[in-house]
């Protein structure tokens, strides 16, 4: 059902050991619902600046990078096998980079941060409006109405992704 690459073979529990000599303390992870994510290049840079290890969950299609920091984590062609994966996964400040609303309440409910790539960050405070929404939206499109969709990914927003990444990243090794 669900297989694991590595650009170096290792398994996932001796990659976590040895990437790190911070490895006695917990680590934040960053988890990628990877499939249609417009700033893979953007969180590899990332998670190397702070060495932090990172999972790249799709259904394939994804190439491998050579980075050791960066595992791609292919998962099989069922409906939100990608969303399983991540929220079986991830932990208490771990961070999850998703446009899926529902993906990343469940990431919120765990204690895990959630930010989109557009750098809007989901919160306690914010993701019940943004289900209600996701609802109110899918409700219109059943009822034959037309409607625009979000706006084409921009620099802006790469660069509000990086932006508040970073302080995502920070704040998350500090707790």
């Amino acid at each position: 059902m669900i297989s694991f690459t590595h650009s170096k073979t290792k398994s996932i529990k001796n990659v976590s050991e040895a990437q790190s000599p911070r490895s006695i303390f917990k680590m934040v992870k960053i988890y990628v619902d990877a499939d249609a994510c417009p700033v893979k290049n953007e969180i590899e840079r990332i998670a190397v600046r702070h060495d932090l290890i990172t999972y790249m969950v799709c259904n394939g299609g994804i190439r491998p990078s050579r980075n050791p920091l960066i595992n791609l984590v292919v998962v099989n062609q069922e409906s939100d096998a990608a969303d399983s994966w991540i929220i079986s996964n991830i932990e208490k400040n771990d961070i999850c980079v998703t446009n899926d609303i529902p993906l990343a309440e469940q990431c919120l409910k765990k204690g895990g941060l959630a930010i989109r790539p557009n750098g809007m960050r989901f919160t306690l405070d914010n993701i019940g409006m943004a289900i209600a929404t996701r609802e109110i939206m899918g409700k219109i499109r059943e009822g034959g109405e037309v409607t625009c969709g979000p706006p084409p990914f921009s620099k802006l927003d790469r660069s509000k992704f990086l932006n508040y990444m970073e302080t995502m990243v920070r704040s998350a090794s500090k707790s």
